[in-house]
């Protein structure tokens, strides 16, 4: 458990093409009120659909958003340290989250992965040697982060992407 950071401006683009439903609410004009509460609820129901698509599910998953932090708090109950991982990484790398609060509990520990926050010029191979010593296993990375990668060459800066421990 913990904050993990992820880079805000990249990330899959859950919450329209600008800026999050909370950044609006901080830029609309005076007369209108806002319901920022609404707005932070809309986008943690937009993570926790995401999540969902990606076929990652936990007991009593609750995922909260706060705009004005651009913090996604996940909490419940991962059957599996590798679906933790995945849940965590699917919630982090959406546009406009900086950073994720872990709140989730595992069913089965095991040993926690790495993460990697991917730089330009970075390609599965080379983050391999870089952590297993061989490029041959960039496969482990692939696999630790499907289905959010549908290819291992769609990787791009910013992306945070789970080590598996081995």
């Amino acid at each position: 458990m913990g904050i993990l950071s992820f880079i805000k401006e990249a990330g899959e683009k859950l919450f329209g093409t600008a800026s999050a439903p909370a950044q609006a609410a901080q830029d609309a004009p005076a007369a209108a009120p806002v319901d920022v509460d609404a707005l932070n609820k809309i986008a943690g129901d937009a993570i926790a659909n995401y999540i969902s698509v990606q076929g990652l599910s936990a007991t009593n998953l609750l995922v909260t958003y706060d705009g004005a932090s651009h913090t996604v708090t996940v909490s419940g109950e991962a059957p599996d340290q590798a679906t933790k991982e995945k849940i965590l990484v699917a919630a982090g790398n959406v546009h406009n989250v900086e950073k994720v609060d872990d709140q989730l509990t595992v069913t089965s520990p095991a040993p926690e992965a790495q993460f990697h926050t991917v730089v330009s010029g970075d390609n599965l191979w080379k983050i391999a040697e870089k952590y297993y010593g061989s490029g041959a296993k960039n496969d482990l990375i692939f696999q630790a982060n499907t289905p959010m990668l549908k290819s291992p060459d769609k990787i791009y800066p910013g992306q945070v992407l789970v080590i598996p421990a081995v």
